[in-house]
């Protein structure tokens, strides 16, 4: 007769829920896989499905009940995790809707702003393009698939323990935050750079001949050679995006070691 004893239910039950609430929380705060476009219900098979694929190649994970304080605490451990690892890559595509707020607001179209079905708020028109001209490079470069295969080696660089985790690794998670002001900056410095050199003519211009009609002249030169600088600095967004990701990734996995890292193991 067969016979499944509790420690037995128990352990298949933490080798799918652990790692199921893991990847679960970095699709709920990566932004690809957060996308109003992919149902819930989408994404939670899809991380069951991948729990059950790499449930054979797992650490071993610790004999705790999973409905026990201790599994409770695991469980928001691995919640956090996800979480902070789908952060680090929204890093990413906060640092380019950025550069698009500060290269439309200097080419004069700040007020322009649409609505954003994805996040559910009005965005400016150059934080829109900027964005989806990221979500279709980030599918281009295959950086879904990269994520599921940082996740996975997330499971052997911090496996599930019971244990706190180190809060060095939240402090690195909290100062990562301050890159998206630099990156953003990085990015739109071509085009803020043009238009700088711009208004510093319209206003050479305006002094030499006061009778220049800035507010005429001024508005469609700007926006002009805004554009016309955004389409030159297009070909080179390619290399920029795939050294963010990587930077993302590499990322990742080491707020992931520190996070396990504790002086003497």
């Amino acid at each position: 007769m067969f016979t499944v004893s509790d420690a037995q239910i128990n352990a298949w039950l933490g080798l799918l829920m652990w790692p199921f609430f893991r990847i679960m929380a970095i699709f709920a705060a990566d932004p690809f896989y957060s996308s109003r476009a992919i149902p819930v219900r989408v994404r939670a098979g899809l991380a069951l499905l991948l729990s059950l694929l790499l449930s054979s190649s797992l650490p071993p994970m610790p004999a705790v009940e999973p409905v026990s304080p201790l599994g409770l605490m695991i469980l928001a451990q691995q919640i956090l995790i996800g979480l902070a690892m789908g952060f680090v890559m929204r890093l990413v595509f906060t640092s380019v809707e950025f550069a698009g707020h500060l290269a439309g607001l200097q080419m004069g179209l700040g007020f322009a702003s649409f609505y954003d079905p994805q996040n559910g708020a009005n965005t400016a028109v150059m934080a829109q393009i900027t964005s989806l001209l990221t979500i279709l490079l980030f599918l281009a470069l295959n950086g879904h698939l990269l994520l599921i295969e940082t996740l996975a080696r997330s499971f052997v660089v911090l496996p599930v323990e019971a244990r706190p985790l180190n809060l060095k690794s939240l402090r690195m998670l909290v100062e990562s935050g301050g890159q998206i002001f630099l990156l953003g900056l990085l990015l739109s410095l071509p085009v803020v750079g043009a238009l700088l050199i711009t208004n510093l003519s319209i206003g050479v211009m305006s002094r030499a001949a006061p009778q220049f009609n800035v507010f005429g002249i001024g508005f469609p030169l700007m926006l002009g050679i805004g554009i016309g600088a955004f389409y030159w600095t297009l070909p080179y967004f390619v290399s920029h995006l795939q050294r963010l990701i990587d930077f993302a990734t590499r990322m990742t996995l080491q707020m992931a070691k520190q996070a396990g890292n504790w002086p003497g193991t």
